[in-house]
């Protein structure tokens, strides 16, 4: 560890928020850094390569050891949960007649995340994917899929909304935002939450966009995001990926904020990417990223965003002697600086 991140890790130091507070960018009462509210999960990581160190260990998963994950989460203090999808390679995580059901050693793994979220106090984003090929960019458009998705969202919905940890929707077919979001994604989100509302009305509409770095937030974005009807809008900071460095992001989330402050419909939101490449991006295994590094991720976005979601808890952190533990061995050293720097920040409250 350098001397820089050495100061970041301790809290102390000259840090890119005292910079922006300066520059007259921030208000004093925004300079605390955010802790992390919640985290995408899953039952299957869409991809084998970067989902090596913890794909074996969840599909071996008990339904007790689903429940133990989930009380380890809620441990965190993180309060959201945002399940990446319900069906995955044309086989379902739940009973229907969609699509044959995945072999896990936990015959309803939906029921037994939910019924443990129910008992700790966890909120979960329902994810209404992938009833088609994921990585498809015909995925949207594909009237099978849609249909197929929109079965998906009635079944889920008469299944398991009794649940008071079904918080709301998450529809995963991500948005590139090049610099704008495309018709066929507003279209795809729109059909999708007009259902949801229709459904569960309390419930509550996520979508996760890349391409953060793309946007221009201009007049043709407010409009975009006036028309959208989703009710969060959790924009991934791109770091794990290698698209965006934590001293580049602040301009980024500050000129979205902006424009959804302007459009005043879906609160926005950050997706931290809490990963590294071991090798190649998307061609070698997710590891645990440097907590120095993802400090400096907190801090960047914080001012701008109303909660911090990361991507994502599982194969990246691990309670040592977790009951349920998915990941490498890497993932305790995480998971415990994080929870020191956690309970150095509420001591200071």
């Amino acid at each position: 560890m350098n001397r820089r991140d050495f100061f970041y890790t301790m809290g102390a130091g000259g840090t890119v928020l005292e910079a922006l507070t300066r520059a007259g960018k921030v208000a004093p009462a925004s300079a605390a850094i955010k802790p992390i509210s919640g985290t995408w999960f899953e039952f299957q990581h869409h991809a084998t390569v970067e989902g090596v160190d913890w794909n074996p260990a969840c599909a071996c998963f008990t339904c007790n050891q689903w429940e133990e994950k989930i009380k380890e989460i809620s441990g965190t203090g993180m309060e959201y949960l945002v399940l990446m999808s319900t069906a995955l390679y044309y086989r379902s995580f739940f009973p229907t007649k969609i699509f044959p059901s995945w072999r896990l050693h936990c015959p309803d793994p939906m029921e037994a995340v939910l019924q443990a979220a129910d008992n700790y106090g966890v909120k979960f984003f329902i994810g209404a994917g992938f009833y088609g090929a994921w990585d498809s960019p015909n995925i949207l458009s594909d009237p099978v899929a849609e249909r197929r998705r929109l079965n998906a969202i009635e079944e889920l919905t008469r299944l398991y909304a009794h649940h008071p940890s079904f918080y709301g929707w998450y529809w995963p077919n991500e948005a590139f935002i090049n610099p704008y979001f495309s018709p066929a994604f507003i279209r795809y989100a729109n059909t999708c939450s007009r259902l949801a509302r229709q459904l569960t009305p309390k419930a509550r509409t996520l979508i996760a966009p890349y391409g953060t770095r793309r946007a221009i937030p201009d007049d043709k974005y407010v409009k975009q995001l006036e028309s959208l009807d989703v009710d969060i809008v959790a924009y991934q900071d791109e770091v794990g990926v290698r698209k965006c460095t934590p001293k580049e992001t602040p301009k980024f989330y500050q000129d979205l904020r902006k424009a959804h402050d302007r459009a005043n419909r879906s609160t926005i939101w950050a997706d931290v990417e809490i990963f590294q490449f071991q090798g190649a991006v998307y061609e070698s295994p997710l590891l645990p990223g440097p907590f120095p590094r993802i400090l400096r991720q907190l801090e960047a976005v914080s001012p701008w965003v109303e909660k911090i979601l990361v991507y994502q808890y599982q194969g990246m952190m691990n309670k040592p002697g977790s009951q349920a533990f998915c990941g490498s061995a890497a993932s305790t050293t995480l998971y415990t600086a994080y929870m020191n720097w956690l309970r150095s920040q509420r001591r200071q409250t």
